[in-house]
């Protein structure tokens, strides 16, 4: 089992080793963001665990802040723990100089414009979603709203069958909270899947991400086919169960907090720095870099090759970077919280996870502004190299 604790490299003091598996953090049903932050109280800066293959965790927001920023010592080769070997994920497993060009072939496709001219149909999709569940007077959350919204808007962005949701969706459930085995299994499941897409867009390209991906050119020469698949499979894995859980994170909360949700209902101006402050709060991912040389950094001595965690979920609940950090406070001074990463490899995806959010918050507020975790039930929450809500049963009145 992967969460099995391993010997420590003798270079390592003792005094920096803390056995800390982030896969199972004690509570993380209940409140995986509480669990995080409890798992690792009183642990250094900066530690070594010896769970899932050894690795280190940078805790406070400072240093997650600089190895964002520094590819040159903190790679990003391999994002996940532990390594995975193969398909790397384009651009987000690219280095400078690689990473721009692979970039640079993503981001027109998330910027403002696009974005823009996406939003009314968003909006028009969440109405329909919401109308759907509001006569029956409950739901599940995840499973009815929050998973349905963003596949849906990403299935419309590249052009592909709405019937593929459920496929994609357990695929992408396996590759972002599932074990080394599973997300191997969910690679060799996505690579059948877009192969028939990458020829039919090669043959009829259109305006799509998916025909722009698979008739890139870098240099005046094609992508390599592996470059190719991991652009494809960063776009389906990258979005889907991040909003979705972002979207729960925050529904649950305002369920939990009648008083600020009834706010936002009657100031839906408030929302744009809601969103802000709810993504600081509900950080979703954790990725990892690799260590490209030995050095020391603030005592720590890293070795080449070693792994390092940085965690969304601590950065955003360090208290030395924002005051009462479990306080969910509209009216924060602002800093910048690392929701979307940062550096030059800040998602290219954050206009439309903002984007949904916030239209999502608008439309749910005005349709049902009562609402609560269902009698007798209780939300389930998960952790892992993505953050995620498992379960959140709703219920309301209907008018």
């Amino acid at each position: 089992m992967s969460n099995v604790a391993v010997s420590t490299p003798s270079r390592i003091p003792s005094h920096l080793v803390f056995d800390f598996d982030f896969m199972a953090p004690p509570g993380h049903e209940d409140d995986v963001h509480a669990a995080w932050k409890n798992a690792v109280a009183g642990a250094p800066d900066i530690f070594w665990t010896p769970r899932n293959g050894g690795h280190w965790v940078a805790v406070r927001a400072d240093d997650i802040d600089v190895i964002h920023k520094d590819a040159e010592r903190f790679s990003h080769e391999s994002v996940t723990i532990p390594r995975q070997h193969g398909m790397r994920l384009a651009p987000l497993e690219y280095d400078p100089p690689e990473h721009a060009a692979l970039r640079a072939i993503l981001s027109p496709s998330f910027g403002p414009k696009p974005m823009q001219e996406l939003q009314d149909s968003v909006r028009v999709l969440c109405r329909e979603l919401i109308d759907g569940l509001y006569a029956r007077g409950e739901c599940e959350f995840v499973q009815d709203f929050a998973k349905r919204l963003p596949i849906i808007v990403f299935l419309r962005l590249v052009d592909l069958p709405l019937s593929d949701r459920e496929y994609l969706l357990v695929l992408t459930e396996k590759s972002v909270r599932g074990d080394a085995q599973q997300r191997e299994e969910a690679n060799q499941g996505l690579s059948a899947y877009v192969q028939k897409w990458i020829v039919e867009r090669r043959a009829q390209p259109s305006s799509d991400l998916i025909s722009k991906i698979v008739n890139a050119k870098i240099g005046g020469q094609p992508l390599a086919p592996d470059v190719t698949f991991g652009m494809l499979a960063n776009v389906i894995f990258g979005g889907l169960d991040t909003v979705a859980a972002s979207l729960s994170f925050v529904t649950r909360w305002l369920a939990d907090n009648p008083q600020v949700r009834r706010q936002l209902a009657a100031n839906p101006a408030m929302i744009s720095d809601a969103d802000e402050e709810f993504y600081r709060r509900f950080g979703i991912p954790q990725t990892a870099r690799v260590i490209t040389r030995d050095f020391e950094y603030k005592g720590v001595p890293f070795g080449r090759g070693d792994q390092i965690m940085v965690s969304k979920t601590l950065h955003g609940l360090d208290e030395r970077r924002y005051p009462d950090p479990f306080k969910v406070d509209f009216h924060r001074k602002r800093a910048l919280h690392a929701a979307f990463g940062d550096g030059p490899h800040r998602c290219p995806g954050s206009f439309l996870a903002r984007q949904e959010l916030r239209i999502f918050l608008e439309e749910w507020l005005v349709r049902i502004p009562e609402f609560s975790i269902k009698p007798g039930s209780k939300p389930v929450s998960s952790s892992g190299m993505v953050n995620g809500m498992l379960s959140l049963p709703l219920v309301w009145d209907v008018k």
